[in-house]
């Protein structure tokens, strides 16, 4: 039987109804101050649930030192953990399944999210290029980070988990460990940004440890079957650089198929995440097909991906899933378009990023577009 984006999979503990995946997607709509979510973002998600659906929540720091960003959201403090409630309940109420993304930004930071005004962490004191989000949404250059302290990661890993913990306590149904884009797992991961001479920095087996170690704590709270990884080879995005990153890659791909996780959560490097309009022409065409092999589980890939191109990927074996971001923004019943062949509303990137209800709740599904005779 040939597959499509319309056939069930099996997800870790899970079994989805279609492979049509939200991706994380950072909106910079919390509450300031307080980082928590409100009653508008439950009505966000609960627009974009599906029955049998899986929704992978927007980037969610793990504590105040791994914010980078203004009016992200936070699973650390108890009221955090009461907004992102609101927001699962509402899409359980559509029979949806939904994942938290756990971050720290590491260096991507500024001293302005921190309370007590301390400079950015990273694996290393290595500047990156570019501006940083103030607490105030000004831009202004990155500052040098801190390099952290050996004895200081195994609190690191101890604050994803009790992210971990607080996200159980929430009600999602699984999580997702932020390792790309070059936020601190990654900036672990490369050799740009690590260089380190203790256990964690050298040789890529030491700077694969701090992504071993976090995931095995997540194991260990939430099972294997509900965590879930996102990685980002031969991306560039953030200042990230490696110089071998096909051993890198392999390396740490590896050790999460022995973890026989509940799935990998690749991003397709040419479209650099729709975080950049430039294409990055030197990575390679597909990172789904280069590593499909290194993992034994399911494999979800994101990228610019059209239906009739997300469907190819599938009818392949490349992938079993592909996670759309700009498309679920404008269209809360994406899965249902995709599956009738309905067109989409298009997208208004001046309204990703901060605001209020203006192009985050008032897109249109189809059946309004039909009652109203906008389509």
């Amino acid at each position: 039987m040939s597959l499509s984006l319309q056939s069930p999979l099996k997800l870790g503990k899970y079994e989805l109804a279609h492979r049509v995946v939200m991706a994380p997607l950072t909106r910079m709509r919390a509450s300031n101050p307080g980082s928590s979510q409100t009653a508008l973002n439950a009505q966000y998600y609960g627009q974009r649930a599906s029955s049998g659906g899986l929704i992978i929540a927007e980037a969610t720091q793990i504590s105040w030192q791994g914010k980078g960003y203004p009016q992200t959201p936070g699973i650390h403090t108890s009221n955090q953990v009461a907004g992102w409630r609101e927001v699962v309940e509402a899409v359980h109420k559509k029979g949806g399944l939904i994942f938290l993304q756990l971050w720290h930004v590491g260096r991507i930071s500024h001293s302005s999210h921190n309370p007590d005004g301390a400079l950015p962490v990273s694996a290393s004191a290595v500047r990156p290029a570019g501006e940083a989000f103030t607490a105030d949404f000004k831009r202004v250059p990155f500052e040098t980070p801190r390099a952290l302290e050996t004895e200081e990661i195994p609190l690191i890993i101890e604050a994803y988990a009790r992210a971990a913990e607080n996200a159980m306590q929430a009600g999602f149904d699984g999580v997702e460990l932020h390792g790309a884009n070059g936020y601190l797992i990654e900036q672990f991961l490369q050799d740009s940004t690590n260089i380190r001479t203790d256990r964690y920095g050298g040789s890529i087996q030491n700077r694969v440890r701090l992504l071993t170690e976090t995931v095995d704590a997540l194991i260990d709270l939430w099972g294997a079957p509900r965590v879930g990884v996102r990685l980002s080879p031969f991306s560039n995005v953030n200042d990230a650089n490696e110089t071998d990153p096909l051993s890198l890659y392999r390396e740490a791909i590896g050790i999460l198929s022995s973890r026989h996780i509940a799935y990998l959560h690749l991003i397709e490097p040419r479209v650099n995440a729709g975080l950049i309009e430039d294409q990055n022409l030197k990575a390679p065409s597909s990172v789904a097909a280069l590593f499909r092999q290194s993992f034994g589980g399911a494999l979800i890939t994101s990228g610019g991906f059209s239906r009739e191109s997300a469907d190819s990927l599938i009818r392949a074996g490349i992938a079993d899933a592909i996670a759309f971001g700009r498309a679920f923004i404008a269209n809360p019943d994406l899965p249902h378009r995709f599956a009738i062949g309905a067109p989409l509303n298009p997208y208004d990137r001046s309204t990703f990023y901060g605001g209020s209800e203006k192009g985050y709740i008032d897109y249109p599904t189809l059946a309004e577009q039909v009652v109203t005779g906008g389509i």
